[in-house]
């Protein structure tokens, strides 16, 4: 059955990647609603470990690109190469071309590259001087941030941070979950070498797993739900005071639907053929909170986009 084969992966993850529920959560909505993911989080707390680890459970090519300021956009998309023997061109593809792409550290490349990339994310393709390329159906970004460091950076603009279809904000583990990775990495480097069966996932398996997800029942009161959510975002003087005074502008419709397919999707892995609210509500998170813009005011006030996401959770009920 296919949903084994997804919950095998699922839990595959969490025996390898320890304490960050979150973002092993994040990347199967992500796999499952065909989007992208940006992961913020200090370093050393295996957000590169948890696509690699994924990439050894799908078929499929996995590369990393670590993102410096120098990066030319010809570096991510690939680039004609002359060829002298016969005085043509030949295109060379770049690491776009793989199925899953770990772009480390994304806030670091200028913004030509983060643009190039961004694109690929959006259309699936990319265009060298007169032809274009597809990509793969798979195709699954998933960049870094490291909220530490500003110095050299270049933050991504929040028409640009809207391709992404959930944003996950990850912490360093407890003490418990620290105690079991230090184990974890001691038995690792005890069997260093050592192959381990990992649940495999092939492309056919995955297609087929997100057409079932498209088929998750959601009742048009949640639809509706959903709308009103994503409206409260863009009318806040209806709702709130404080709402109007903390928020500058509102999530767009790309939000609205990467909301019902994640909340389809959360739906799915919990054995459920039907949404309820409380994966709307769950799924809010991820998804608005890099598409809202604070005022000044809400700035000035210390306030947050998931503090504002919680508010409007509150005010806003199933009708």
């Amino acid at each position: 059955m296919i949903k084994d084969k997804v919950q095998a992966v699922r839990e595959y993850l969490s025996s390898q990647i320890l304490g960050q529920l979150d973002l092993i959560d994040g990347l199967m909505l992500a796999l499952l609603s065909d989007g992208h993911i940006l992961v913020e989080g200090p370093p050393g707390i295996a957000k590169t470990r948890a696509i690699k680890e994924l990439s050894k459970c799908i078929e499929g090519t996995f590369h990393r690109i670590q993102f410096t300021p120098d990066l030319l956009p010809a570096d991510v998309t690939g680039t004609d190469v002359y060829r002298p023997q016969d005085g043509t061109f030949a295109f060379q593809p770049g690491p776009l071309f793989h199925h899953l792409l770990l772009a480390d550290e994304i806030n670091r490349a200028p913004a030509k590259v983060q643009s190039a990339l961004l694109e690929a994310m959006g259309e699936k393709q990319i265009t060298i001087g007169r032809k274009t390329y597809q990509l793969p159906d798979l195709f699954l970004v998933m960049a870094t941030q490291n909220p530490l460091e500003h110095e050299g950076t270049y933050p991504l603009p929040e028409a640009q941070l809207d391709r992404f279809m959930l944003h996950i904000k990850i912490d360093y583990p407890n003490a418990t979950d620290e105690l079991s990775i230090l184990r974890l990495n001691h038995f690792e480097m005890q069997h260093h070498g050592e192959s381990k069966q990992n649940p495999l996932l092939t492309q056919k398996d995955l297609f087929e797993a997100r057409r079932s997800v498209l088929d998750v029942t959601i009742s048009e009161e949640l639809e509706k739900y959903i709308v009103n959510i994503v409206n409260a975002t863009r009318n806040p003087v209806s709702y709130n005071g404080d709402l109007a005074r903390w928020l500058a502008c509102g999530v767009s419709p790309r939000a609205t639907m990467a909301l019902c397919r994640c909340a389809r999707a959360r739906a799915w892995l919990s054995d459920r053929d039907y949404v309820v609210p409380d994966d709307i509500q769950v799924c809010a998170y991820p998804v608005m909170r890099h598409r809202l813009i604070l005022s000044m005011e809400g700035e000035a006030d210390g306030i947050t986009t998931d503090d504002i996401i919680e508010k409007i959770l509150s005010l806003v009920v199933v009708s």
